[in-house]
């Protein structure tokens, strides 16, 4: 399957790639929520969570780790947000999992949120116990 960022991994689509290795990729958002905005990109294309390997998303959040290490050393930073849009309904628009690292400063202005939803009595119980895994 191509996807955009095939593209741009193959060179037919410019980018500023910082860091490359045979899992995965990282470049600048070129739609950036705050200047040095990573996106942290598989080689393969995996399109969701469900589809990658676990030895494969093992090596995304280290390199999301060290990215962190990155943007606070030269960006000065306080926080990162790390963000996966996990299929359609999330907000991932490219079918080709990636990583979104975002420099956050205190008092910039941007927040990530959502609005809140409540449980009716005994839901939260009952959920829980449906969704227990191993």
């Amino acid at each position: 399957m191509e996807t955009v960022f095939t593209k741009i991994r193959a060179g037919a689509i410019p980018s500023a790639k910082v860091y490359e290795d045979e899992i995965c990729f990282v470049i600048l958002d070129i739609n950036p929520v705050n200047k040095g905005h990573l996106l942290i990109i598989t080689n393969e294309v995996h399109p969701t969570l469900a589809d990658t390997p676990d030895e494969v998303l093992s090596h995304l959040l280290v390199i999301a780790k060290k990215a962190d290490a990155k943007l606070r050393e030269v960006l000065g930073c306080a926080a990162t947000n790390v963000v996966i849009n996990n299929g359609e309904a999330s907000g991932q628009e490219i079918p080709h999992l990636h990583l979104h690292i975002i420099p956050r400063y205190t008092d910039d202005g941007k927040r990530l949120t959502f609005p809140k939803t409540h449980y009716d009595e005994g839901e939260i119980v009952a959920l829980g116990k449906r969704l227990e895994f191993e």
